[in-house]
């Protein structure tokens, strides 16, 4: 079960689609729910379980972007063996969603999860991680620009990139790991894709170089995110505005955009920030 992690503007969606790409292997939109553990124990029951993973994450429930009727899952979950847990349930879910686009097998891209990659090695011992990593000064520069931003600032940006990189290294020690660089995977797609293929052991398949094709059909699974109070967090169209560039076959001008957008005191100060982390990059 592949599950794509990465610091957030990293690259995540665009392997995302290009996994999702292959007839047998459907990823749905970030999930949210895999590091929510203490919540998810609460439940008694597998229809508990499912109920609640309907809700999360807490903040901002993603359950509108898979598709899925929520009642259906909670009484397929209740016909589970009274003895299943959150693995199964869990597995339940992704079985659902896949089944959907009939493909048989799913995986998962949250970003987040790059920092609970032992949680949820515990809860799917079959998750395999694919850690996709970006230039963090160009990581930045495109999380600087969206709304959920911790930071404006690039070279804090740039310290938060290198803190939960080095954080995510020292998680992936005796897990099934594999890193894969953001540039290589624009400069030769089709190297870096039957890497992950050989990975997750999965036959590569053409589509998945082709993957824009059908990239703004997938896309349009995001809906808006609402918080609990039920206040708007972000529109659909602010979600598909952030994502567009995935309609378009990788582009290697994303490479180093830093180099002309930051200015040289900038560069200097993120260089400080990311020590020998972003040095990895030069």
């Amino acid at each position: 079960m592949p599950i794509i992690v990465g610091v957030p503007r990293s690259g995540t969606t665009l392997l995302r689609f290009i996994l999702d790409a292959h007839p047998q292997l459907a990823i749905p939109p970030e999930t949210g729910f895999l590091m929510n553990g203490p919540l998810l124990h609460e439940a008694a029951t597998p229809a508990e379980l499912a109920r609640r993973l309907t809700q999360l994450p807490e903040s901002a429930p993603a359950w509108a972007d898979f598709a899925l009727d929520a009642e259906h899952f909670v009484e397929t979950a209740a016909r589970l063996p009274k003895s299943s847990g959150l693995p199964q349930v869990l597995r339940l879910f992704y079985q659902l969603y896949a089944a959907r686009l009939g493909k048989p097998r799913f995986g998962d891209k949250t970003p987040a999860y790059l920092q609970h990659m032992r949680t949820i090695a515990g809860q799917l011992p079959e998750a395999r991680f694919i850690h996709i990593l970006r230039d963090g000064r160009d990581v930045a520069l495109s999380w600087s620009q969206t709304w959920f931003a911790p930071e404006r600032e690039p070279e804090r940006l740039v310290q938060r990139w290198a803190g939960m990189i080095a954080e995510a290294r020292q998680q992936a020690h005796g897990l099934p790991y594999l890193e894969l660089r953001y540039d290589q995977l624009l400069k030769d797609p089709q190297t870096q894709v039957r890497r992950i293929c050989e990975f997750i052991e999965l036959d590569f398949h053409p589509a998945m170089l082709n993957y824009h094709l059908g990239t703004a059909k997938r896309l349009e699974e995001h809906q808006a995110r609402f918080q609990n109070d039920g206040q708007l967090l972000v529109s659909k169209e602010q979600r598909l505005r952030q994502q567009w560039r995935t309609t378009l076959p990788p582009d290697v001008g994303r490479i180093n955009v830093w180099r002309a957008q930051l200015s040289l005191a900038q560069q200097a100060a993120c260089k400080s920030a990311g020590g020998e982390l972003l040095a990895e990059f030069d």
